[in-house]
């Protein structure tokens, strides 16, 4: 298992669990759920890619992706493209959950790990800011495969654990008075 030097994995591996209270961020903006909810809708990529927004909370965003054949590279396994723009999509919405309203988030810099080839029914991003700040905010996301389709009634279609596929590190910007760009 993957450790982190500022915060240890959960039990379950994963970057924070549901209830988990040692990283607590305050939103700048009381509406940032429909905000994030409002942009990500507005995204024509994760459309195409089939992704739906799970899970906003302050600082944390969960993405669901199923497997579909027409996004896999010639082996068969999900394309590393669609899971990097899928992990950077979390984190960046993750970091836009925290910022004030009437700003932008963009990508500055990120560094992704494909640990395993991405092979599964069901794909989930999970998207965190590590620490926020004024124009910087620094992330971490991963990518986990889940083997079979989700059971009926459940609202996250997570199965498990999942297999670790990809980890994200990096970094997003605020974007503050720019005409046309405020998520």
């Amino acid at each position: 298992m993957c450790q982190f030097p500022w915060k240890p994995h959960s039990r379950s591996g994963s970057l924070i669990e549901d209830g988990d209270t040692s990283l607590i961020l305050e939103p700048r903006d009381t509406e940032f759920e429909s905000r994030v909810r409002s942009s990500f809708a507005r995204q024509e990529a994760m459309r195409t890619f089939g992704v739906t927004l799970e899970r906003v909370a302050p600082g944390a965003v969960d993405m669901a992706l199923p497997f579909r054949a027409d996004l896999t590279q010639q082996h068969g396994f999900l394309h590393a493209g669609v899971i990097t723009a899928v992990v950077d999509s979390a984190c960046g919405y993750a970091a836009l959950s925290l910022m004030e309203p009437g700003t932008a988030v963009l990508s500055v810099e990120f560094k992704v790990q494909l640990l395993a080839p991405a092979r599964g029914k069901r794909f989930r991003a999970l998207g965190r800011v590590v620490r926020t700040g004024r124009t910087l905010t620094v992330v971490t996301g991963e990518l986990r495969a889940y083997a079979q389709e989700p059971a009926r009634g459940t609202a996250s279609g997570v199965v498990g654990e999942g297999e670790l596929i990809a980890l994200l590190n990096g970094t997003m910007m605020t974007v503050r008075d720019r005409q046309g760009l405020a998520d």
